[in-house]
Protein backbone atom coordinates (compact mmCIF):
# COMPACT_ATOMS: atom_id res chain seq x y z
CA UNK A 1 0.00 0.00 0.00
CA UNK A 2 1.37 3.53 -0.91
CA UNK A 3 -0.35 6.54 0.68
CA UNK A 4 0.72 9.70 -1.18
CA UNK A 5 0.55 13.56 -0.98
CA UNK A 6 -0.54 14.87 -4.08
CA UNK A 7 1.37 18.22 -5.22
CA UNK A 8 0.15 20.97 -3.19
CA UNK A 9 -0.52 18.77 -0.37
CA UNK A 10 0.73 17.44 3.54
CA UNK A 11 4.31 17.22 2.28
CA UNK A 12 4.82 17.29 -1.00
CA UNK A 13 6.12 20.72 -2.91
CA UNK A 14 3.92 22.98 -4.03
CA UNK A 15 3.39 23.97 -7.82
CA UNK A 16 2.72 27.13 -9.61
CA UNK A 17 -0.47 25.36 -11.22
CA UNK A 18 -2.30 22.79 -10.80
CA UNK A 19 -5.16 20.38 -12.54
CA UNK A 20 -6.99 17.33 -11.88
CA UNK A 21 -4.96 15.87 -14.76
CA UNK A 22 -1.56 16.61 -13.46
CA UNK A 23 -3.05 14.69 -10.02
CA UNK A 24 -3.90 11.83 -12.13
CA UNK A 25 -0.02 11.72 -13.78
CA UNK A 26 1.27 12.01 -10.58
CA UNK A 27 -0.78 9.04 -9.07
CA UNK A 28 0.34 6.83 -11.85
CA UNK A 29 3.84 7.68 -11.42
CA UNK A 30 3.88 6.90 -7.69
CA UNK A 31 2.21 3.72 -8.59
CA UNK A 32 5.58 2.62 -11.18
CA UNK A 33 7.67 4.02 -8.59
CA UNK A 34 6.37 1.76 -5.84
CA UNK A 35 6.49 -1.27 -8.44
CA UNK A 36 2.52 -1.75 -7.98
CA UNK A 37 1.33 -3.88 -11.36
CA UNK A 38 -2.17 -1.44 -12.20
CA UNK A 39 -3.34 -0.82 -8.40
CA UNK A 40 -6.45 -0.11 -6.89
CA UNK A 41 -6.60 3.90 -6.44
CA UNK A 42 -8.38 4.88 -3.68
CA UNK A 43 -9.68 8.51 -3.13
CA UNK A 44 -11.56 10.54 -0.69
CA UNK A 45 -13.58 13.52 -1.94
CA UNK A 46 -11.65 15.54 -3.85
CA UNK A 47 -9.35 12.31 -4.00
CA UNK A 48 -11.86 10.57 -5.55
CA UNK A 49 -12.43 12.67 -8.71
CA UNK A 50 -8.59 12.41 -9.18
CA UNK A 51 -8.92 8.52 -8.51
CA UNK A 52 -11.50 8.60 -11.12
CA UNK A 53 -9.19 10.85 -13.62
CA UNK A 54 -6.50 8.27 -13.28
CA UNK A 55 -8.26 5.63 -14.11
CA UNK A 56 -9.71 7.33 -17.36
CA UNK A 57 -6.75 8.82 -18.40
CA UNK A 58 -4.38 6.14 -17.48
CA UNK A 59 -6.70 2.95 -18.03
CA UNK A 60 -3.60 0.65 -18.75
CA UNK A 61 -2.24 1.55 -15.25
CA UNK A 62 -4.93 1.36 -13.55
CA UNK A 63 -6.77 -1.56 -12.04
CA UNK A 64 -9.52 -0.44 -10.44
CA UNK A 65 -10.80 2.85 -8.10
CA UNK A 66 -12.50 3.04 -5.22
CA UNK A 67 -14.35 6.34 -4.71
CA UNK A 68 -15.53 7.48 -0.95
CA UNK A 69 -18.17 10.14 -0.98
CA UNK A 70 -17.26 11.90 -3.84
CA UNK A 71 -20.47 13.87 -4.93
CA UNK A 72 -21.03 14.58 -8.31
CA UNK A 73 -20.13 18.47 -8.82
CA UNK A 74 -21.75 20.76 -11.03
CA UNK A 75 -21.89 23.77 -10.64
CA UNK A 76 -18.31 25.53 -10.89
CA UNK A 77 -17.05 26.52 -7.47
CA UNK A 78 -17.74 30.33 -6.23
CA UNK A 79 -15.03 33.17 -7.20
CA UNK A 80 -15.76 34.46 -3.56
CA UNK A 81 -15.11 31.18 -1.70
CA UNK A 82 -12.31 30.25 -4.12
CA UNK A 83 -11.07 34.09 -2.73
CA UNK A 84 -11.36 32.87 0.75
CA UNK A 85 -9.72 30.06 0.30
CA UNK A 86 -6.69 31.24 -1.16
CA UNK A 87 -5.83 33.11 1.33
CA UNK A 88 -2.38 32.72 3.01
CA UNK A 89 -2.50 30.73 5.64
CA UNK A 90 -1.94 32.26 9.70
CA UNK A 91 1.27 31.19 11.14
CA UNK A 92 0.02 29.74 14.51
CA UNK A 93 2.81 30.77 17.50
CA UNK A 94 2.86 27.02 19.00
CA UNK A 95 2.15 23.42 17.79
CA UNK A 96 -0.91 22.91 20.15
CA UNK A 97 -2.48 26.64 19.23
CA UNK A 98 -2.25 25.15 15.34
CA UNK A 99 -3.67 21.94 15.91
CA UNK A 100 -6.54 23.99 18.05
CA UNK A 101 -7.81 25.46 14.79
CA UNK A 102 -8.06 22.62 12.61
CA UNK A 103 -11.42 22.43 10.72
CA UNK A 104 -12.62 19.63 8.10
CA UNK A 105 -14.49 21.59 4.97
CA UNK A 106 -17.35 20.85 4.99
CA UNK A 107 -17.34 20.97 8.93
CA UNK A 108 -18.06 17.90 10.74
CA UNK A 109 -19.20 17.72 14.44
CA UNK A 110 -18.73 13.86 15.24
CA UNK A 111 -15.28 12.53 15.59
CA UNK A 112 -12.80 10.37 17.18
CA UNK A 113 -10.51 12.97 19.32
CA UNK A 114 -7.13 11.57 18.67
CA UNK A 115 -7.94 10.04 15.15
CA UNK A 116 -8.24 14.01 14.70
CA UNK A 117 -5.09 14.98 16.53
CA UNK A 118 -3.39 12.51 14.07
CA UNK A 119 -5.08 14.58 10.73
CA UNK A 120 -4.44 17.79 12.31
CA UNK A 121 -0.76 17.42 13.49
CA UNK A 122 0.05 16.14 10.18
CA UNK A 123 -1.84 18.43 8.34
CA UNK A 124 0.53 21.02 9.70
CA UNK A 125 4.43 22.49 9.20
CA UNK A 126 7.17 24.54 10.76
CA UNK A 127 7.58 27.67 9.60
CA UNK A 128 9.69 30.85 10.97
CA UNK A 129 7.46 32.06 13.66
CA UNK A 130 5.50 29.19 14.88
CA UNK A 131 3.31 26.51 12.78
CA UNK A 132 1.36 26.47 9.06
CA UNK A 133 -0.82 24.81 7.23
CA UNK A 134 1.23 22.21 4.80
CA UNK A 135 -1.29 22.68 1.54
CA UNK A 136 -1.20 25.02 -0.77
CA UNK A 137 -3.77 27.71 -0.81
CA UNK A 138 -3.63 27.94 -4.72
CA UNK A 139 -4.44 24.28 -5.48
CA UNK A 140 -8.15 25.06 -5.20
CA UNK A 141 -9.24 26.03 -8.54
CA UNK A 142 -10.47 23.95 -11.82
CA UNK A 143 -11.39 20.40 -11.46
CA UNK A 144 -13.16 17.90 -14.04
CA UNK A 145 -16.91 16.93 -13.43
CA UNK A 146 -17.35 13.85 -12.17
CA UNK A 147 -20.63 13.79 -13.96
CA UNK A 148 -19.05 13.76 -17.29
CA UNK A 149 -15.49 11.45 -16.20
CA UNK A 150 -17.98 8.44 -15.14
CA UNK A 151 -19.16 7.74 -18.34
CA UNK A 152 -15.65 7.11 -19.29
CA UNK A 153 -15.04 5.20 -16.10
CA UNK A 154 -14.16 1.48 -18.12
CA UNK A 155 -12.51 0.00 -14.93
CA UNK A 156 -13.87 -1.78 -12.13
CA UNK A 157 -14.99 0.89 -9.73
CA UNK A 158 -17.04 0.96 -6.07
CA UNK A 159 -18.70 3.72 -4.36
CA UNK A 160 -18.54 4.35 -0.85
CA UNK A 161 -21.26 6.38 0.69
CA UNK A 162 -21.10 8.06 3.49
CA UNK A 163 -24.77 8.04 5.71
CA UNK A 164 -24.37 11.99 6.96
CA UNK A 165 -22.03 12.29 3.93
CA UNK A 166 -21.77 14.65 0.65
CA UNK A 167 -23.47 12.22 -1.48
CA UNK A 168 -27.01 11.19 -0.85
CA UNK A 169 -29.01 7.69 -1.61
CA UNK A 170 -30.83 9.45 -4.78
CA UNK A 171 -27.12 10.66 -6.45
CA UNK A 172 -25.35 7.12 -5.89
CA UNK A 173 -27.99 5.77 -7.97
CA UNK A 174 -27.70 8.80 -10.71
CA UNK A 175 -24.17 7.85 -10.35
CA UNK A 176 -24.29 4.33 -10.45
CA UNK A 177 -26.44 5.12 -13.97
CA UNK A 178 -23.45 6.91 -15.34
CA UNK A 179 -20.69 4.45 -14.94
CA UNK A 180 -21.04 1.96 -18.30
CA UNK A 181 -19.71 -0.67 -16.28
CA UNK A 182 -20.95 -2.44 -12.13
CA UNK A 183 -20.87 0.69 -9.80
CA UNK A 184 -21.56 -1.12 -6.64
CA UNK A 185 -22.76 1.41 -3.59
CA UNK A 186 -21.42 0.60 -0.40
CA UNK A 187 -22.82 2.59 2.54
CA UNK A 188 -21.28 3.64 5.77
CA UNK A 189 -23.89 3.81 8.74
CA UNK A 190 -23.35 6.55 11.04
CA UNK A 191 -20.31 8.19 8.63
CA UNK A 192 -19.93 11.90 8.15
CA UNK A 193 -18.05 13.04 4.84
CA UNK A 194 -14.87 12.13 6.58
CA UNK A 195 -15.39 8.72 7.63
CA UNK A 196 -11.60 8.48 8.98
CA UNK A 197 -12.65 10.68 11.38
CA UNK A 198 -15.44 9.23 12.89
CA UNK A 199 -15.97 5.51 11.79
CA UNK A 200 -12.00 4.85 11.12
CA UNK A 201 -13.02 0.96 11.95
CA UNK A 202 -16.20 0.67 9.30
CA UNK A 203 -14.06 2.08 6.85
CA UNK A 204 -11.15 0.45 6.80
CA UNK A 205 -13.37 -2.96 6.79
CA UNK A 206 -15.26 -1.99 3.94
CA UNK A 207 -12.27 -0.95 1.74
CA UNK A 208 -10.51 -4.33 2.98
CA UNK A 209 -13.55 -6.34 2.07
CA UNK A 210 -13.57 -4.17 -1.61
CA UNK A 211 -9.68 -5.54 -2.22
CA UNK A 212 -10.13 -9.08 -1.16
CA UNK A 213 -13.48 -10.04 -3.08
CA UNK A 214 -11.93 -7.49 -6.34
CA UNK A 215 -10.37 -9.86 -8.84
CA UNK A 216 -6.66 -9.46 -10.48
CA UNK A 217 -6.75 -7.05 -13.03
CA UNK A 218 -6.83 -8.86 -16.58
CA UNK A 219 -4.38 -9.21 -18.69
Amino acid sequence: MVALDLSGHGDSEHRTDYDPLLWAREVVAVGAAAGLDRPVVIGHSMGGWVAVTAAVEHPADVGGVVVIDSPLNDAPPDEARLRERRRPHPVHPTLEAAMARFRTLPPQEVYLPFVRDHVARGSLRAVDGGWTWAFDPDFFGTRLRLRDLLPRLHRPATLLRCAHGLVTAAMATEMAGLSPGPLPVVELPDAGHHPMLDQPLALVAALRTQLALRPPPAR
